[in-house]
C-alpha cells in the first residue's frame, strides 16, 4: 500500500511512517517544519521522502494519514482533498496495525513511554515490533508481537485492538478533551481494557481499583499479586525482591531511580515472564536499560549536572524530583519547568505548586499551548504557580545566564514542550566557557 503522512516529523507520525515502511509499504510525507528534528534520523535511514512545499506527486490509491495539528484549511490538506485521495486519521491507521499482530498496549496517565520501551527490549529475544511515544519504532512482518504506547488523548486508544492491556496509572489530565473529568477518563480506560483478552494493571492507584477489572494487579502495596518488597533506594540504583503472589521469584539490583521506575519495571518483568523470557535475560536487559528519550536523561558539563525529562503533569514532576534526590542526594536540586496547556495548568494548579516543593529552587517559564488560545483562559499564567512559593522564580526561554549561578547543582529541565531551547542554550554557554 501507499501512504502519505502529513506531519511526518512529529514523534507519533514519524514512528508510524517508519513502521509502515518496515512492513513493506511505500511511504512519503509532508511537514511545515523545515528545521532539523530528531525524528528525521529514522526517516532518512529508511529513505522516506519528506516534502515541505506541496510538490509530492501522489497516485490515486495513496492513503493520506494526518496529524490533527493539520486542519482541513491547511494548504496541503486542501490540495490533497482536491486530488480525491482517501483520508484516514493517524489513530485509525495505528489501529489497523494492532489488528495484524498480538498487540501489547501500554496505557495510563504516566509511565507509558518508558514501560513500552522496556517491554519491547525485554521481548526482543522472542521477536517483537514496537511503537514508542518518544519517536522510536521498528517492525518486521515475521514478528508476531507488537508493543505499542497507547495514548488516551482524544480517546485515540479506543481505535486500537489489544491482546494484552497494561494500565500503568490513572489521574486527571487532558481536561481540554475530557469535559467529564476523572470519571470520563476512568470510563475510557475501562472500555479499552475490556477490549483486551488479558489485563495487567497497577493496583496502587485507587482510580484503577475502582474499575473492578478482571486483571492481574502489580505494584508496591501488599494487596497486589505482582509486588516489589524490601525496596532499597541507593545512589547507584534500586534493589528489591520480586514477588508473584506468595512466591519470591527473584532479587533484583538494577540501575534505576525513583519509585515510578520500580512500577514500570514490575510491569515489564511480569509481561516478559508471561512470554517465557528467562530471569537471566530479564536481569541482563534491566541492567543495561538506558530509558526512553527525554526520560531522566542526565549529562555532566563542567560542574553542572543537567537532567532532561518529559515530566509535565504534577505527579510526574514530583516523582522526577524524588529520583533526582535519590541519585544526587548531596547536590542542590534546581527545577526548570515549562507548563504545557492552559487547561492543565488551571485544572491542576494546586498540584503544580506542590509538585515543585521537593527542590531547592524552581524556575518556571510562561505557559506554552499549541492547541489552545490564551484568550480562552483569562488570568491563567505561570505566575499563579510562582507567587505561591518564595523559591519559585520566572525565567524566559532566552535567559540561560540566570542558571549559571547554580554551580555544582543538578538542573532538571521538565516539560513536553520546547524547553530544550533553554537547555541547549545553557549547554552552549557552558561548553563555550
Amino acid at each position: 500500500m501507499k501512504y502519505y503522512c502529513v506531519g511526518i516529523k512529529g514523534a507519533g507520525m514519524g514512528t508510524l511512517a517508519n513502521i509502515l515502511k518496515d512492513l513493506g509499504n511505500e511511504v512519503s510525507g509532508y511537514d511545515d517544519d523545515t528545521h532539523y528534528k530528531y525524528t528525521e534520523d529514522g526517516l532518512k535511514k529508511r529513505n522516506i521522502k519528506i516534502y515541505y512545499d506541496g510538490s509530492a506527486s501522489l497516485d490515486k490509491d495513496t492513503i493520506v494519514t494526518y496529524s490533527k495539528a493539520f486542519k482541513p484549511e491547511h494548504k496541503e490538506m486542501k490540495r490533497l482533498k482536491e486530488l480525491g485521495l482517501k483520508f484516514k486519521e493517524y489513530n485509525e491507521v495505528v489501529g489497523d496495525l494492532t489488528k495484524q499482530f498480538e498487540t501489547i498496549s501500554v496505557c495510563g496517565t504516566h509511565g507509558k513511554t518508558t514501560t513500552t520501551l522496556l517491554i519491547s527490549e525485554l521481548l526482543e529475544s522472542v521477536g517483537c515490533n514496537y511503537f514508542v511515544g518518544d519517536g522510536s519504532g521498528y517492525a518486521d512482518k515475521d514478528n508476531s508481537l507488537f508493543v505499542i504506547e497507547s495514548d488516551e488523548y482524544n480517546k485515540h486508544l479506543l481505535a486500537y485492538h489489544p491482546y494484552l492491556a497494561v494500565l500503568t496509572s490513572i489521574e486527571l489530565d487532558h481536561t481540554e478533551c475530557y469535559e467529564g473529568g476523572i470519571e470520563e477518563i476512568k470510563e475510557t480506560f475501562k472500555t479499552f481494557c475490556n477490549k483486551a483478552k488479558r489485563v495487567l494493571a497497577c493496583g496502587d492507584y485507587e482510580a484503577i481499583r475502582d474499575l473492578k477489572l478482571d486483571c492481574v494487579y502489580y505494584g508496591i502495596k501488599e494487596n497486589n499479586f505482582v509486588r516489589a518488597e524490601k525496596i532499597k533506594y541507593k545512589e547507584n540504583g534500586t534493589e528489591f525482591d520480586y514477588y508473584e503472589g506468595d512466591d519470591l521469584i527473584h532479587h533484583f539490583d538494577i540501575p534505576i531511580f525513583g519509585e515510578y521506575m520500580v512500577l514500570n519495571v514490575l510491569a515489564g518483568i511480569y509481561t516478559a515472564r508471561s512470554y517465557n523470557v528467562s530471569l537471566e535475560e530479564i536481569e541482563r536487559v534491566l541492567k543495561k536499560f538506558k530509558g526512553a528519550k527525554r526520560r531522566f536523561k542526565s549529562e555532566v558539563i563542567k560542574d553542572y549536572v543537567i537532567v532532561s525529562d518529559y515530566a509535565h503533569h504534577p505527579t510526574a514532576i514530583k516523582l522526577t524530583l524524588e529520583a533526582v534526590k535519590q541519585k544526587y542526594p548531596n547536590k542542590e536540586s534546581v527545577a526548570i519547568f515549562l507548563p504545557n496547556t492552559y487547561s492543565r495548568t488551571e485544572a491542576l494548579l494546586d498540584e503544580f505548586v506542590e509538585s515543585l516543593e521537593n527542590c531547592d529552587k524552581a524556575y518556571i517559564l510562561d505557559i506554552r499551548a499549541n492547541r489552545e488560545k490564551q484568550e480562552d483562559y483569562p488570568g491563567i499564567t505561570s505566575d499563579l504557580i510562582i507567587k505561591e512559593n518564595d523559591k519559585y522564580e520566572k525565567i524566559a526561554i532566552d535567559d540561560a545566564d540566570k542558571l549559571l549561578k547554580h554551580k555544582g547543582a543538578v538542573l532538571t529541565f521538565m516539560s513536553c514542550g520546547d524547553i530544550y531551547l533553554l537547555e541547549e542554550a545553557l549547554k552552549k554557554k557552558l561548553n563555550d566557557e
